[in-house]
C-alpha cells in the first residue's frame, strides 16, 4: 500500500482572495514506512510575501523570483503522488490551494483519497490539542529542527506522527464510510481492521497435555487456578 504524506507553504489563508501556493513537500509511504523517496518544490507565487506569511516559513519574494511556476512542476507532482492515499494535516487547507493552483494551470483536479490528520487525532486524543507540535510533544518526536515551518521537513514530521496515531507500522486499516470537503476531495476515514476470527493456537496437543500433567503434579488448588479457562 502506497501512501503520500503532504504538506503546502502559501502566501496566506485563502486562494479565494489571491494567496498562492509557494511550496511542497511529499514523504512516500509504502506499507506505513517511509521509503526515503520525496518530492520537493518551491513555486514563483508572481505576488508579494506578506509579512505574516514569511514569518511562518522565511521564503521571501526575493528567495521564490527565480523559482518556477506551479505550472511548469504541476505534471511532476501528479506523476509523483499518483492515485496514491494523501497523508495530510488540515487537509482541506492544502487540498483547497493545490485544486485552485490546478485549475488555474489548466490542470486534472486531484481525486485521490484523502486521510486528514486532524480529524484522526481528534479521533484517537478527543479533547486534546492536535497541531502538529502538540501531537509531537505527546509522542515525543523531536521538533529541534523545525525553527521554521517547511513543506517537506513538516511532511517527513507528519509521517512519524501519522505512523503514531495509527499505532505502528503492524497496524492493519480499512476504509470506513467516505466523507467529501468543501474542495470535493474524498477524505478516508480509516479504522483498525479486526479479525473475522482468532488466531488459532499454536500449542500441540502434546504441549497442552504435558501442561496438564505439569498442573496435576502441583497442590489441589494453587493460586493460579483461579485465572485459568476451560480450554486451559
Amino acid at each position: 500500500m502506497r501512501e503520500i504524506v503532504l504538506d503546502t507553504e502559501t502566501t496566506g489563508l485563502s486562494a479565494a482572495n489571491g494567496d498562492r501556493l509557494v511550496e511542497i513537500g511529499c514523504v512516500e509511504l509504502i506499507n506505513h514506512i517511509p521509503t526515503g523517496k520525496t518530492f520537493h518544490k518551491y513555486c514563483n507565487p508572481e505576488r508579494d510575501m506578506p509579512d505574516e506569511a514569511f514569518k511562518v516559513h522565511g521564503l521571501s519574494e526575493e528567495f521564490l523570483a527565480d523559482k518556477p511556476l506551479f505550472k511548469d512542476i504541476a505534471q511532476d507532482f501528479l506523476d509523483f503522488i499518483g492515485d496514491s492515499v494523501l497523508i495530510i494535516h488540515n487537509a482541506p487547507f492544502d487540498m483547497g490551494f493545490l485544486q485552485a493552483e490546478l485549475e488555474w494551470s489548466k490542470m486534472p483536479r486531484i481525486n485521490n483519497d484523502v486521510i486528514d490528520t486532524v480529524l484522526l487525532a481528534r479521533k484517537v486524543h478527543p479533547g486534546a490539542r492536535v497541531n502538529l507540535d502538540a501531537l509531537c510533544r505527546n509522542y515525543g518526536i523531536d521538533l529541534s529542527r523545525r525553527t521554521l515551518h517547511g513543506a517537506l521537513l513538516d511532511s517527513e514530521i507528519l509521517a512519524e506522527v501519522y505512523l503514531e496515531l495509527i499505532g505502528g507500522r503492524q497496524v492493519a486499516f480499512s476504509l470506513a464510510q467516505d466523507t467529501k470537503d468543501d474542495s470535493g476531495v474524498t477524505i478516508a476515514n480509516r479504522e483498525v481492521k479486526k479479525r473475522p476470527e482468532p488466531l488459532a493456537s499454536r500449542l500441540t496437543e502434546n504441549e497442552r497435555q504435558s501442561h496438564k500433567d505439569f498442573i496435576a503434579q502441583m497442590s489441589d488448588a494453587p493460586i493460579w487456578q483461579k485465572y485459568r479457562t476451560d480450554d486451559q
